[in-house]
């Protein structure tokens, strides 16, 4: 697939005397942000100075995006604050009590930990596992089969649905 240079959508041009000094400054080229003016960011794809981008328009990096936006999924987004549900993190620390540090499309981001009878199965590996997890359930429940005791003496191929956050059998 053939790689195009930034079309005006994605330099944002638009008919105000403001964005037509934009576009002149566009054009410069550069190999570092700091190579470009205020308010302009180096894609270092095409290395070209372009306006930095607002809220709901494609990104592929947080200094893409203008102050206070985040580079999420593709999109500038609102920055949402350290700790709280959406936030970026590392490792469950970075979360509120009751989240955890997960990938949500292939981001780590804190998450909720799931409540009661919430579906709860995790797959061993694999792609679906690499781009979503879950997080674990909620302190004093743990994943299981609804199954009591004798009901299924034996099932050769489980329903994965069946896994829920549920209270611990005594």
């Amino acid at each position: 697939m053939p790689y195009h240079a930034p079309d005006e959508a994605a330099l944002s041009k638009s008919p105000s005397p403001l964005a037509d000094s934009k576009e002149i400054a566009a054009a410069t080229t550069c190999s570092q942000d700091r190579h470009c003016a205020h308010g302009l960011f180096c894609d270092k794809h095409f290395r070209l100075c372009c306006p930095l981008r607002q809220e709901g328009q494609y990104c592929r990096c947080d200094t893409h995006c203008a102050r206070g936006l985040s580079c999420m999924f593709g999109k500038c987004h609102r920055t949402v604050p350290d700790g709280q549900e959406g936030a970026r993190c590392r490792q469950d620390k970075d979360c509120g009590v009751a989240a955890c540090c997960a990938r949500h499309h292939g981001e780590l981001l804190c998450k909720k930990r799931l409540g009661m009878d919430e579906s709860c199965f995790v797959p061993q590996g694999g792609l679906a596992f690499s781009i979503n997890q879950v997080c674990p359930c909620q302190e004093g429940l743990v994943c299981r089969t609804g199954a009591a005791g004798r009901e299924k003496a034996f099932e050769y191929w489980q329903d994965k649905s069946d896994w829920r956050c549920m209270k611990p059998l005594l």
